[in-house]
Formats: structure tokens, sequence, C-alpha cells
């Protein structure tokens, strides 16, 4: 049995108060969670016992049923067949024993069961051990759905891929479709915990998490990137090579491009779910070359003498 020490307040798991919504709940556990899930953080022991704990605290939480009998019974909660709560929840309260025949009266009334059920819950449980309240309970207790969060490269999930995972002892075969995005969920029917009461599995949620890419970001639906280019191509234009998902391909630099400035390449971009690609974001950095052989040196001191250009002619009126 539970005792004090043993009790985890799962609103501190979770940094809520007890008055927080389920949405409030599902969120911070996915946010918690995604930070410390062992896929991110392979050999942190701290990491895996605190995932362990935020699974734990949402599987209770996020059961209507399952945190009433929590925030009711408190460290008792998960005992089978308890029924007391504890007295500094409820020393307040005045109950009307006289009203009932007896106590097995009172917990079948405090639960809204019939007349006849409650007869035979009586005649059933004379000992007095209301082994009736415990198991009617557990029986009309749903079954715990379970969330998980499983993490990919890019191409993997680009591409879309075919995993097996280990899930309490049991290898599961996942099917992960192409264009998969950070936060994406894919729902595994009768894949989820077991519930304690009446052994029924519930669906198994996976997260889809991104290995960080050193080149492609998303941005939305669509991906980005930083292309670097020589000041020369930025003045003239030019017509230079960058990468993509489906390799590489040549795009045109207009003439007078500025640092910063990004190029849309159609249909080039992240697969979408329902079919088609994503686009593309080329965003051009002009990069400045740092040694100079002498008949570059030459070519910029004569472009330094003889140029016209002040980028800086707008700041001269500027005053505070």
């Amino acid at each position: 049995m539970a005792t004090a020490t043993d009790f985890k307040d799962y609103y501190v798991t979770l940094g809520l108060s007890k008055t927080a919504t389920p949405e409030e709940i599902k969120r911070t556990y996915r946010k918690m969670a995604r930070k410390c899930h062992p896929d991110l953080n392979p050999g942190d022991k701290e990491a895996e016992t605190k995932f362990k704990d935020l699974n734990e605290a949402n599987e209770v939480l996020s059961d209507p049923e399952k945190r009433q009998k929590y925030d009711q019974f408190g460290q008792h909660w998960n005992q089978p067949g308890y029924s007391e709560p504890p007295p500094s929840r409820n020393s307040g309260s005045n109950v009307d024993f006289d009203q009932h025949g007896d106590f097995n009266s009172f917990i079948n009334d405090l639960l809204g069961r019939s007349s006849r059920a409650a007869s035979a819950g009586s005649s059933q449980n004379r000992t007095g051990n209301f082994n009736d309240f415990g198991g009617g309970f557990r029986s009309q207790a749903p079954s715990p759905d379970t969330e998980a969060a499983i993490a990919l490269t890019f191409l993997e999930a680009f591409q879309g891929v075919q995993q097996r995972l280990l899930l309490n002892d049991e290898k599961i075969n996942v099917r992960i479709p192409a264009g998969a995005k950070p936060g994406s969920r894919i729902k595994l029917e009768g894949k989820g915990s077991p519930s304690p009461f009446s052994q029924q599995r519930g669906d198994l949620y996976l997260t889809i998490e991104l290995r960080p890419h050193s080149f492609f970001k998303f941005d939305g639906d669509n991906l980005i990137c930083d292309i670097p280019i020589r000041p020369d191509e930025a003045v003239l234009g030019a017509e230079i090579t960058i990468p993509t998902p489906d390799g590489n391909v040549k795009i045109k630099v207009p003439k007078g491009t500025k640092s910063g400035q990004s190029l849309r390449l159609r249909g080039k971009g992240w697969t979408l779910p329902k079919g088609g690609r994503g686009d593309l974001y080329a965003k051009l950095q002009i990069v400045t070359p740092q040694d100079l052989n002498l008949i570059e040196q030459e070519c910029y001191e004569k472009i330094q003498t003889n140029t016209s250009f002040n980028p800086r002619a707008h700041l001269e009126d500027i005053k505070l």
C-alpha cells in the first residue's frame, strides 16, 4: 500500500495548479515530454526518469474519472476498495448518516446506485470489506490512452518510413507516412496501456519529433534555407546551384539582389500529407571574401575609387 512518502503530486510534476483545464494538462504534458524524451536525450537517466513521471502524471490527470478519484482520495486514490477521503479534504462537511440504514447504504447512495444494485451489493458483502464498492468503480473506468514521442530524421519524415518500436515488451511495427512534420500525431488503436481495472487497452498516440537538420528548416508547410552568394553575384546577377530535398537545382540570382532577399522555388519544399509539395524559400546572404588574390584586390580597389554609390546617403539627415 502506498504511504505518504510514496505519494506523487501529479500537479507538481506537471507544474500545474489543481484547477488546470484538460487542455492545459494536455498542452503542458506534450511540451515537457518532448524536452526529456529518451530518444532526444540518449543516456540521460535523469531525463528518462522525468519522462516516466510525466507519463504517469498525464495518464491520471488526463482521465476525468481517475483525476476525480485522485483529487478526492489523494495518496489512497489507487487503492482497491478505498472509500474514505482524507480528513483534510472533507473535515468540514456535514453528513447525515441517520438517513441511511447502514454504511453500505451510504456508500451506494454516494455512488448513485439503484436500490436493486445496492441490495445485491449489500447481500454479497456482509463481511464489511466493501469489495463491491472497489470492484464496481474499477469496471466503469475507461481504458487509458498513452502518448509517446518518436524522433525521425528529415529524410525519414520526408519520404515516409516504417519503424519497429518496443513498447511494454511488445514489438510494434509503425508506418510513418511521407510528409510528417514536428507535432504530427499518429494513432495506433489498441496499442496503449491496459486499464488496471478491465485490462482492456487504450490507444497509443505517437507525436513526431524531427532531429535538427544542418541546412533545411520549417516555416509552416514550407521549407527555408540560407544561400551564401558573392558580392559580384549580387551586383551583376548569376546562375547558381543550390540543394533541395530532391537534389541540386540551378536558380538565377537577379541583378542587384539585396542580402536577406528570398527566392521562392515552387513545389520544391516539403511533402504535404494530402498530396503535392510545399515551396522552398532560399534566403540569399551576401558573403564578403576574406582572402583576396592580387587581381581581386586591384578590382575591388578600382571599384572603391570609381564608385558613386553611397548606401548611407539616407543617414545624413538623421538626428536625435
